[in-house]
């Protein structure tokens, strides 16, 4: 492969890939950057965001990957995201994305987002009147965690959604209750990633995830599916919707070093937003050819926008 990229100008640059003490290596698919990176000049390193030595001015980028461990911690996590230099993506970015109430203000900008209801702490909720499948987790979460699947035509799911909300709301935490849509037991759900380009943010790959919920929130050991991924095409569509809900991202979308835009088809197949993933989304790049090499120039072209 003929790589056209310029060399930075300050030396061979210093990458973060930031993740956490639980993985100190990283998670198997972000390893795939680092030989792409290596043949492009950059050193590319694993390090822990809440470890304390480390000079974080010392890097020339810092890319948030896998730090799965920062929902428990949020506060912390985001003081700590405002006080890294050339973080991608952005700390008010980090901010914003974290709580997944950013979901309220995409709606109102018009996308077509899944229906969800917003229950404060202290706040009381009624069952909904429509007695089909909820979804009930907190609005700071990642990989499921606190997240139940609950069908309210049945007594004991009813009184199990109602506790669900009632913990939550208990530890301070913001809930969401949307309808569960049956086309992730079919269709599955469709994750579209776009990397950083010379001209921008720009669609790259994307995958299938099959459903994982089968149950009541039980905690840790409670019912859950394995989460099954393949790859897939994108449909036009699905790419278009992407690019309207990314032009909404405070700031833009082009100052993005990458995206995750999380689609499930509702009712009359409309591409329904679920997620907006920016943090630190995984970006299956094992499962699209040339995904770990399109990672590396997208970092080039953010090193290449430093000061």
């Amino acid at each position: 492969m003929v790589i056209n990229s310029p060399e930075p100008t300050r030396g061979e640059p210093r990458v973060a890939l930031v993740t956490c003490a639980a993985l100190p290596d990283l998670e198997s698919d972000d390893r795939l950057v680092r030989a792409p990176l290596a043949a492009r000049g950059v050193t590319a390193e694993a390090v822990i965001w809440d470890d304390p030595g480390v000079d974080w001015a010392g890097y020339d980028l810092v890319v948030l990957r896998s730090p799965w461990d920062y929902p428990a911690r949020r506060d912390a996590f985001v003081e700590w995201a405002a006080s890294v230099p050339a973080l991608a993506n952005p700390a008010d970015v980090v901010r914003w994305n974290t709580d997944k109430r950013y979901l309220e203000q995409l709606a109102t900008a018009g996308a077509a987002t899944v229906p969800t209801a917003w229950i404060l702490p202290g706040q009381q909720w009624s069952l909904p009147a429509e007695r089909g499948e909820y979804v009930i987790k907190p609005s700071v979460s990642a990989d499921s965690r606190d997240t139940g699947r609950y069908d309210l035509a049945d007594p004991e799911h009813r009184e199990l959604a109602q506790a669900h909300v009632r913990r939550l709301g208990a530890a301070g935490r913001v809930t969401m209750v949307q309808p569960y849509l049956s086309a992730v037991d079919t269709d599955g759900e469709t994750a579209l990633l776009f990397l950083a380009g010379p001209d921008g943010l720009r669609f790259s790959h994307a995958i299938r995830k099959g459903a994982m919920l089968t149950g009541p929130d039980l905690g840790p050991e409670g019912p859950r599916k394995a989460e099954r991924i393949t790859t897939r095409t994108a449909t036009p569509e699905q790419v278009a919707v992407a690019e309207k809900i990314l032009a909404e991202v405070p700031g833009g979308p082009d100052r993005l070093l990458y995206a995750r835009v999380d689609l499930i088809l509702g009712e009359g197949e409309v591409p329904l937003l679920v997620e907006l993933e920016l943090t630190e989304p995984s970006l299956f790049l094992g499962y699209a050819d040339g995904a770990p090499d399109r990672l590396a120039e997208a970092i080039l072209t953010h090193l290449h926008r430093q000061p």
